[in-house]
């Protein structure tokens, strides 16, 4: 995993926390103090969870597990939509995004709402459709409506096979009902926790301002960097069995052959 530096971290303001009237009590243990009515986040405990976090990313890609990243605040979506693809052109299939709002269910009614996944994907397929599937102009307008609405909430999550292992959460004081939702069906969370958030409710808090783009930017670069480390040492790891199984078939077929 790449270095990071309690540096990089100033320079991106991940120390800057809320005013103090909005301090979670929680909270305490990470701030160093307060300048100007605005908490202050102690960067050292940041860089500490921000490295634990990051092996645990690493890890989970490694052992072909997956994640949705939920970054709805405006200064999150297009650096989680362009962090995903990156990590995407490794692995396509374990890592997922959420920069709409959170659907209530994605996690704990599934069932359900993959529903709405289907449909989404059956609909792309009639408007892309060069015939349209027989189906008159008036109904594909109001097909590419359905879609469009569908792709707002569902895009990055479309393909999603069922509950992923973790979530990656930017803002987790926000994305409380997705918090919730991972809690009660045992999904691993990490997530930035700024100074009006409770990181006791996080597997993987880490201290820092969610809302400054920089801020946002770093955290979220480097435990993709993370992930896409894992996903390549399980693609080489793979080969490597592929590899093996396939000498050992090899020299079995071998001995077969040679025992007749």
């Amino acid at each position: 995993m790449r270095q990071i530096t309690l540096e990089e971290l100033l320079e991106a303001g991940c120390h800057f926390g809320h005013q103090v009237n909005r301090r979670n009590p929680k909270s305490n243990r990470y701030i160093f103090e307060a300048r100007s009515g605005v908490h202050i986040i102690n960067l050292e405990d940041t860089h500490k969870k921000l490295l634990e976090a990051g092996e645990f990313m690493r890890d989970l890609a490694a052992s072909g597990g997956s994640i949705v990243v939920v970054g709805t605040k405006r200064q999150a979506k297009q650096i989680v939509q362009e962090e995903v693809a990156r990590a995407r052109e490794v692995n396509p299939d374990t890592i997922h995004f959420v920069t709409s709002r959170w659907i209530g269910g994605i996690f704990t009614n599934f069932s359900e709402v993959s529903k709405n996944f289907k449909r989404l994907h059956e609909l792309t397929k009639i408007v892309n459709a060069e015939n349209r599937g027989g189906y008159t102009k008036r109904e594909v307008v109001l097909f590419e409506r359905e879609l469009a609405k569908l792709n707002e909430f569902y895009e990055g999550i479309a393909d999603m096979k069922g509950v992923p292992q973790a979530v990656f959460i930017i803002d987790t004081h926000s994305e409380s009902t997705a918090v919730n939702e991972a809690i009660r069906t045992n999904v691993t969370t990490v997530g930035i926790t700024d100074t009006n958030s409770d990181p006791t409710a996080i597997t993987y808090p880490i201290p820092a301002n969610d809302d400054a783009v920089g801020s946002i930017k770093l955290i979220t670069s480097y435990l993709i960097d993370a992930w896409i480390e894992g996903s390549k040492n399980k693609i080489k790891n793979d080969n490597a069995a592929a590899e093996k199984k396939a000498k050992d078939d090899e020299k079995e077929a071998a001995k077969a052959k040679k025992a007749e």
